[in-house]
């Protein structure tokens, strides 16, 4: 039996070790960066707060008497819309930083 001391037959270089680990850490941080809070809840709320803003524009008096006279579709609808609108500007002033580089 030979010793070959746990090494398989693939033998990497610290290059390509290195190469590897700063692709992966680029994948890490676009992932992080798509899949932001930030980003899905904005998206969200101003996808719903335009829905509710066009129910509140074409509800009915009938609709709006029920709720004693407040149109709160609309109301709801632009509150939603200002709050994802709110999460979007605060996701482009202050976006994900880079992931930081790792000192050997």
């Amino acid at each position: 039996m030979s010793d070959d001391s746990g090494q398989s037959g693939f033998h990497y270089s610290e290059q390509d070790v290195q190469r590897e680990v700063t692709e992966l850490e680029g994948r890490s941080a676009t992932a992080a960066r798509i899949f932001d809070l930030r980003r899905i809840i904005g998206g969200l709320f101003v996808l719903y707060g335009i829905i509710v803003t066009i129910t509140g524009i074409t509800d009915s008096q009938a609709e709006i008497d029920k709720a004693q006279g407040i149109n709160i579709n609309l109301w709801t609808g632009i509150g939603m819309l200002l709050l994802g609108v709110f999460f979007l500007v605060w996701l482009w002033l202050r976006p994900v930083p880079p992931a930081e580089e790792a000192d050997d």
